[in-house]
């Protein structure tokens, strides 16, 4: 049994849709199938709300500014792109702030399954990537950023943060190198 898992955080089609890259989702997929191939666990994190978003106080800029019906269970924008969908029996994780490990089980599922290694990617490196980082080292995580696999709206903020700012709590490295050995890193 791996102690490491692939997280896979807000890569639906309403947060993909902002991508500009288009190697972007082959290199989530590669890195997918790299994990697949190692007996690496792939978990799927997503932002989602109920209907009406009960969950999101008008304090909160980022959340309530979203339009009505946004990222709730009807929204085509809410699903997991398919060019990266879980396989089934693959966990998939609903969080309703910007950590992947807010609003949810996550941290159990982690716990239960061994895993105290993880690897990340995921839309946006300053929003998901950056507070799931932050809240995963403070509970004495071990990190890998997969730079690549990894995108922002502004290129200037993502090369900071895979520069400067995740060095500092992981390993950073790209989806061609993490995928020659997954089980290693």
């Amino acid at each position: 049994m791996s102690d490491t898992a692939l997280l896979v955080m807000d890569v639906q089609r309403g947060t993909v849709s902002r991508v500009t890259d288009p190697g972007y989702l082959p290199r989530v997929a590669r890195a997918i199938g790299a994990a697949r191939t190692a007996g690496i666990p792939v978990v799927y994190v997503t932002v989602g709300f109920r209907h009406g978003k009960p969950e999101i106080h008008p304090r909160n800029k980022m959340f309530g500014a979203l339009p009505s019906g946004a990222f709730t269970p009807d929204d085509p924008a809410a699903e997991i792109h398919p060019d990266v969908a879980p396989l089934p029996g693959e966990t998939v994780v609903v969080k309703n702030r910007v950590s992947a490990f807010a609003g949810n089980d996550l941290r159990q599922i982690l716990a239960a399954a061994g895993i105290d290694h993880l690897v990340l990617t995921g839309i946006a490196t300053s929003g998901v990537v950056l507070a799931t980082a932050c809240h995963a080292a403070d509970r004495d995580y071990r990190l890998t950023f997969l730079s690549d696999a990894c995108a922002d709206s502004d290129e200037d903020v993502h090369r900071i943060l895979v520069e400067r700012i995740f060095p500092r709590r992981g390993e950073v490295t790209t989806v061609a190198d993490w995928a020659v050995s997954p089980e290693g890193s």
